[in-house]
């Protein structure tokens, strides 16, 4: 079937089952992906890892994730969205018990990968179901508290990373497979399932795999660029990087089925769009790996010190994203496009004030507080001019294009940051170097949330709703709790007419971003 027959109302026993499935399994790799950072420096210790295995251990999830993410929105909406979120949720937990036990680098790096492909099957279904199963205002009931909730657990995931890091950080593993037991336990008995009877009939697995090599030998590359001896396998890894990303461009002009229709990239509000997040995504990634390490290995903070330290910027999205959503609608994206990434940088750049001796209050509180500022004017509106640039029939594609294109920036980021800055080897063991090599990186951070910036500030025209040239109009959708966007027509899921109600094929799970606007798909 494609939909409860009637749709959940909010309210009701099933429905609260079916969010604590969908919240509790989102949340599961939301937690994961922001604890692992805080584990960084007890994971190289404990294992005897150079900087580059720590890198790894962070790219060795994002890469398979950004690879798969969409891939996972096509499967789920073929073949079952609640079968596919039931998989991955089974495979998110095997691969953390494997990460737990991991006796060296090289294992854990593996099972890191394998987390990632749990990932791309878990996070797109999660909304997906929500979208499924309920219609109209429960529907936009459903998808707040959803968001709501998930950023909850954004907003604890350092703290209680701290906390388990102090006892052990394989704790930070293993801690997910009770959370996993009852989410399938929960899933199974009370999730309904539902399938997109318009799913493409075959999947991209051609362009699938060009992504998989192409962003992994491009990762390969730019982590080993600062190894010595490397030069031969970085330039042979780039090389085969560009070509199969070449190749992929190739493939999806001519594919009857894309992964990424190519007409989506003719609009050039929603190209610019996806060129900030690519500049600010890039930032993001990097800072929040580089950050955490600075504070424990330079400033002497304890774990749960470090991973307390970013507090104030959830608190600050959680508090105001859905109101900088409206204001985007009012006034159009272009100025929050341009401020946001500013005042981000601005915030970045106050962190060239954590060192030795650095206090939290003087220090760190007021570079966190104006970065999140600067994020919480931009990151709303550009998941809404995202989804406002693409056709309706494109909604979800292009909102998991785009949740695919921060991933993407994110890995090659914590790749290329370091060792442009001069960061490697031993490095995160010796305060000095990497206070040095911190020193660099910010300033790198800062100058790709000013390129943000300028992208929006040249490219991005349109106020939200507006026809592009090429389009037919289009209709406002419910609002959520963390968003503000245009989309297609609602129907219910018990309207003869409709054909479907597929949410976006991706959503912010999030491994070290902050909580997102809701981008989703509905027929």
């Amino acid at each position: 079937m494609t939909a409860p027959p009637a749709g959940l109302r909010m309210g009701t026993a099933q429905a609260r089952w079916v969010l604590l499935a969908t919240v509790l399994g989102s949340g599961v790799a939301l937690l994961d992906a922001t604890v692992v950072n805080v584990a960084l420096e007890r994971i190289g210790a404990d294992l005897d890892a150079d900087f580059s295995g720590l890198q790894w251990t962070v790219n060795a999830y994002t890469l398979t994730l950004a690879a798969l993410i969409l891939l996972g929105g096509s499967l789920s909406d073929r073949f079952g969205r609640r079968r596919v979120f039931i998989v991955g949720v089974c495979w998110f937990a095997a691969a953390s018990a494997l990460c737990g036990l991991a006796p060296d680098i090289d294992t854990l790096v593996a099972a890191r990968a394998l987390q990632g492909v749990g990932g791309a099957l878990l996070t797109p279904g999660s909304l997906a179901i929500l979208s499924a199963s309920f219609s109209g205002p429960d529907r936009a009931a459903a998808v707040g508290a959803w968001s709501g909730l998930s950023g909850v657990a954004a907003a604890v995931g350092p703290f209680v990373g701290g906390w388990l890091v102090e006892w052990s950080w394989r704790a930070v593993f293993l801690v997910n497979l009770p959370l996993a037991a009852l989410v399938l336990a929960v899933a199974a008995r009370h999730v309904p399932e539902s399938r997109d009877p318009a799913a493409a009939p075959r999947l991209d697995w051609a362009g699938t795999g060009l992504v998989v090599v192409g962003l992994g030998a491009l990762t390969y590359a730019l982590t080993a660029a600062g190894e010595r001896g490397a030069g031969a396998a970085v330039w042979l890894g780039a090389a085969v990087g560009v070509l199969a990303l070449a190749a992929f461009v190739a493939v999806e002009r001519r594919s009857r089925h894309p992964l990424v229709p190519p007409e989506l990239f003719a609009d050039r509000q929603f190209s610019a769009a996806n060129a900030t997040t690519l500049f600010v995504y890039a930032a993001l990634g990097a800072l929040f790996v580089l950050l955490v390490l600075q504070l424990q290995v330079v400033a002497g903070f304890s774990p749960l010190t470090a991973g307390t330290a970013l507090l104030p910027l959830t608190v600050l999205m959680l508090l105001f994203s859905a109101r900088v959503g409206a204001l985007a609608q009012r006034i159009g994206p272009r100025l929050l496009l341009t401020a946001g990434p500013l005042v981000a940088a601005g915030g970045v750049l106050l962190m060239l004030r954590i060192g030795p001796e650095a206090s939290y209050l003087r220090d760190v509180l007021p570079a966190v507080t104006l970065f999140g500022a600067g994020l919480t004017l931009l990151v709303a509106p550009l998941t809404a001019t995202v989804l406002d640039s693409a056709e309706d029939r494109y909604a979800g594609v292009a909102s998991g294009v785009n949740n695919a294109v921060a991933r993407a920036a994110g890995l090659l980021a914590v790749a290329v940051v370091p060792v442009a800055a001069g960061l490697g080897g031993e490095d995160y063991t010796d305060p000095a170097a990497f206070g040095a090599g911190f020193r660099t990186a910010v300033l790198i951070l800062a100058g790709l949330l000013v390129a943000g910036a300028l992208v929006s500030f040249a490219f991005v025209r349109r106020p939200l709703g507006a026809e592009a040239p090429a389009e037919t109009g289009r209709v406002p959708v419910e609002r959520c709790l963390h968003c503000d966007v245009s989309g297609p027509a609602v129907h219910p899921p018990d309207d003869p007419t409709a054909e479907g109600t597929a949410a976006g094929r991706a959503v912010e799970d999030g491994d070290q971003r902050v909580p997102q606007p809701v981008a989703r798909r509905l027929r």
